[in-house]
C-alpha cells in the first residue's frame, strides 16, 4: 500500500521569515512520519525557503536563471534539514529534486520520470520531494507546488492514502473544518477560501483543494488535516478520518 504525505511549508518554516526553519517542529514530524515509514513518498513544501526568493526574482512570471538557481538552492536546504531529522529519527530517505526529474507546460506537469521512486520504495527507501521550480516548455520555467506532486505521484504510484497536513484544521467555511467537500461545494465555498498566511506563490488553500479536486474527479480520495498538532501526522497516515475529505460520491 503507497501512501502519500504532504507536509506544508507553514508547518516546518516560518514563512514571514527567509529560510526561517523551525527545528524542533521539523524534528516532530521525522518522528510522527518514522512511527509508519514503509510505503510512503513524503512530500513537503517550500514555505520561505522558496516563496521569499521565488517573489523575490518576480518567479514565475519573469525568467531569471539566477532566481532559479537562488530559488532552488534555498529550498534543497531545507530539504536537507527534513532528510537529516529523519536520519536521526532512524527513517532511511533519499532526496528526488521536482527540477531534475520532471518538466512543466504551461506551469503542469507534462513527464516526470517516477521510476527512481517506485525503485526507492521497492527497496525500502523512501522518497522525499519538494516544491521546487522547474523547466517549462511553453513558459521557459515555472514552479511546480508541493501540492501538484501530490496529486501526480498519487495517481502514478496508485496511492491508497493521500494526507495533505497544513496548519488549520482542514478546509475552514464560516470559520469552522468542513468534515467533506466534493466538487459541487466549490461554487458555494470557494469566495471564503484564503490564500497561505506569509508569502506563497502557489495558491495557498485554494491551490491544494484544485489539485485534490482534480484527484478526487479520477476517483481518488484525499484527506486535508492539521499537521501542527501532534499525533495528527501518525493518525493521518493510519488512514484515519481526520479534517476534511475531499472526494467524489459514486
Amino acid at each position: 500500500m503507497v501512501r502519500v504525505l504532504k507536509i506544508g511549508g507553514s508547518i516546518l518554516t516560518d514563512k514571514g521569515c527567509e529560510r526561517g526553519a523551525l527545528p524542533m517542529e521539523i524534528e516532530r514530524v521525522a518522528r510522527e512520519v518514522a512511527s509508519r515509514p514503509h510505503d510512503l513518498v513524503l512530500v513537503h513544501g517550500a514555505g520561505s525557503f522558496g516563496h521569499i526568493p521565488a517573489k523575490q526574482y518576480g518567479l514565475p512570471q519573469r525568467f531569471s536563471p539566477e532566481g532559479l538557481r537562488v530559488t532552488h538552492e534555498s529550498v534543497v536546504r531545507l530539504n536537507r534539514l527534513v532528510l537529516e531529522a529523519l536520519a536521526k529519527a532512524g527513517v532511511e530517505a533519499l532526496p528526488v529534486h521536482p527540477l531534475s526529474c520532471l518538466i512543466l507546460s504551461g506551469g503542469r506537469i507534462e513527464s516526470f520520470a517516477t521510476e527512481p521512486i517506485k525503485k526507492m520504495l521497492e527497496d525500502g527507501i523512501m522518497p522525499i520531494l519538494h516544491g521546487d521550480v522547474a523547466m517549462d516548455l511553453t513558459q521557459r520555467a515555472g514552479i511546480v507546488s508541493g501540492d501538484q506532486l501530490v496529486s501526480h505521484l498519487a495517481r502514478a504510484l496508485k496511492a491508497e492514502v493521500v494526507a495533505v497536513g497544513c496548519n488549520v484544521d482542514g478546509v475552514l467555511f464560516s470559520g469552522r473544518p468542513m468534515a467533506e467537500v466534493k466538487r459541487s461545494d466549490l461554487p458555494l465555498i470557494e469566495g471564503a477560501i484564503g490564500g497561505s498566511a506569509g508569502i506563497d506563490v502557489t495558491g495557498g488553500m485554494k491551490g491544494k483543494l484544485d489539485e485534490l479536486l482534480d484527484l478526487a474527479d479520477m476517483g481518488m480520495s484525499s484527506m486535508i488535516f492539521n499537521a501542527s498538532k501532534e499525533g495528527n501526522i501518525v493518525r493521518a497516515l493510519r488512514g484515519e478520518a481526520i479534517g476534511t475529505k475531499v472526494w467524489r460520491p459514486d
